[in-house]
Parts: structure tokens; sequence; C-alpha cells
């Protein structure tokens, strides 16, 4: 980066940058914003491809927006930029002094890598992206084989959604496809599909979680659709002891996956 700042708040490519703020934008570009330093550095380390970079030096004062800086300087596509322009092409409210502009990661079903003893995780008709990132970290850190998310009502790599998942979301393979489907797909490699219902028989700590397992999970409002309730999904429940009926769906997910990390790591003959 050798030319001046940008300045200016209309200069061709930030608009083009804001733009992505927009899901529409970011369907139709195949882009989308990552302004957080911890999630770029984990961006560039899974190989995502970075289309722009925006940096106000001002603003770098953390080791991570530091180090994303530096890897991003010397790319062709990156700008130096003064601290209000990068605020106008943040999608957050916290700037670590360097924005991304990536290329949406496309993965699909049939790109899945499946080990043996899979833990996957499938979210459906999930609407607020937070809550999906959300779930992304967690299935991160419980050590998941990957993400699904089942009929979505958010885009998957929506920025809240890079944000709210501090990045795993570049490292953990996270797809998008319809429930018939990803049950079809679940079944056909011989994964076994729990699912979180509020008025499931069994509570969660009954039920046998090791070998290949996707835990299913639905959105607060409406639950999971009726594509999970056949004789091939084994229905959990999560106790409830007060006056709300469910738990948010991240920390449903949390529980869940680490009840089966737990399991998982009982000597064999013990637990369940």
């Amino acid at each position: 980066m050798t030319q001046p700042p940008i300045t200016s708040l209309t200069n061709p490519r930030v608009k083009a940058a804001v733009r992505l703020r927009d899901r529409a934008e970011r369907d139709v570009t195949g882009l989308t914003i990552v302004d957080g330093a911890r999630e770029i550095l984990r961006a560039l380390d899974a190989g995502v491809r970075v289309e722009q970079a925006f940096v106000a030096t001002d603003l770098l004062r953390s080791a991570d927006g530091l180090a994303a800086a530096d890897r991003l300087r010397h790319r062709p596509g990156t700008l130096e930029v003064s601290p209000a322009v990068l605020g106008r092409v943040a999608f957050g409210q916290r700037s670590d002094g360097v924005v991304a502009i990536v290329a949406t990661p496309t993965a699909t079903l049939d790109d899945l890598a499946i080990p043996p003893d899979a833990l996957i995780v499938v979210a459906e008709a999930i609407e607020k992206p937070g809550n999906l990132g959300a779930i992304v970290r967690t299935a991160d850190g419980a050590g998941a084989s990957a993400v699904i998310a089942a009929d979505p009502r958010t885009d998957v790599f929506n920025p809240n959604a890079i944000r709210a998942s501090l990045g795993t979301i570049f490292a953990l393979p996270v797809v998008a496809a319809q429930t018939p489907q990803v049950l079809a797909w679940l079944l056909a490699n011989g994964i076994r599909p729990i699912a979180a219902r509020v008025d499931a028989p069994r509570p969660y700590t009954d039920v046998d979680l090791r070998g290949p397992l996707a835990i299913v999970l639905g959105s607060e409002a409406g639950g999971l659709g009726e594509g999970w309730a056949g004789p091939r999904v084994e229905p959990v429940r999560i106790p409830m002891r007060g006056i709300a009926d469910s738990l948010n769906v991240s920390i449903a997910a949390a529980v869940l996956l680490y009840e089966a990390l737990r399991q998982r790591q009982d000597p064999p003959g013990e637990g369940h």
C-alpha cells in the first residue's frame, strides 16, 4: 500500500463493500464481509480467497489486528483507509482496524468428509445469524465434524454469523441444504439423527450419543419441522424445570454436544 489513505465514503470500492451489508448483494456477488481480526486470521489460515481488504493504521492496536494487517498489506486488493471509512465498511460496532471482503465458501453435502465417529450438528430454519455462529463456535469447541444449516432462513456466511463464530466458521465445514436432502444424506452415510424436541419421551442423558451421530435442532420460534418426525429420527428432550419450555438454540446445541463428547470419552463399558 503506497497510495494515501482513502478518506471518501463515496469511493467506488468503499461503496461496493458497503452494499455487501445486504444479503441480496452477498448472494449475487458471492462475497461477504469479515470485520474482526481473529476472524480474518482464521479465514486466511483456511485459505479463503480475499478479494479486498481495508486497513486503518490508526486503529490497529491489538496483536491480532496488527497480525491481520501485516498479512494483508502486500496483497494487491488491500487499501489504506481513514477510520471513518473503515467504520462505514465494517459490519459490526467493534473495529480492529482491518476489514476483509472474502469469497463466500461454497461447500455442499457431497463435499463433506465423514470420519468413522462423525459428530454433526444440523440446525434447521435458524433465523438469527448470531445463533448460527454461536452453534458453529460450540461445534468447533466440542470437536464436531461439520455443521449443516437445513432450510436456512439466513445466509450461512452472514457477517454476524462469522463474528459470532469467532471465525471458526472458516475452519469447520459448514454447508446449507434443504431438510429432505439433509435427512437422506445422513441416512445414506449411516449417521443416526437425534432430534431435540420439547415433548420427547426420553431425556438426552438416557440416550447413547456414541457412534456416527447428528444432533438436530430447530428454531426457537417453530421448533423442528415434520421432516424430522419419522421413525428414522430419535427424539430427545432437555429437561426444563422453570416456566420456559426451551433453551436458546445455541445453548441447547452446547448441552447436547458436550454430553456426546463426555460419552465418547468414557472408557468402553462405562456410561451408556
